[in-house]
């Protein structure tokens, strides 16, 4: 039997987030789901975040495990999410998930997309 390794990416995942992400999918009562976190072309910065439960293994992802929710990236979006930290915010003035992302250089008004 041979040992493989599973490719890492560098999106940390907060106390907070890992909390909410247990709850909601404990609320699903789904365990075979992950948090998918990626990039793709849109809005008015250039790029626009992708946050959603997936149970899908696609080629080149990069998975990391957060006291037992996995996060994973596909590898095109790795380099753009490198060093990102995804928080969960609950108070009166935010309330959803965040990601600093310090690969942004600049991001629009709305806070929905970056470059």
């Amino acid at each position: 039997m041979s040992e493989t390794s599973t490719a890492t990416h560098g999106v940390l995942l907060s106390d907070a987030a890992a909390n909410k992400v247990k709850a909601l999918l404990s609320q699903e009562d789904r365990d075979d789901l992950r948090l998918r976190v990626g990039v793709q072309p849109g809005g008015c910065s250039g790029l626009i975040y992708q946050l959603f439960f997936d149970e899908r293994d696609l080629e080149g992802d990069l998975l990391r495990d957060f006291d037992g929710v996995e996060v994973v990236v596909d590898r095109m979006s790795a380099p753009y999410l490198d060093g990102a930290t995804i928080d969960f915010a609950d108070t009166i003035e935010k309330q959803g998930f965040t990601i600093d992302n310090p690969n942004a250089g600049n991001s629009c008004a709305c806070g929905e997309s970056f470059h």
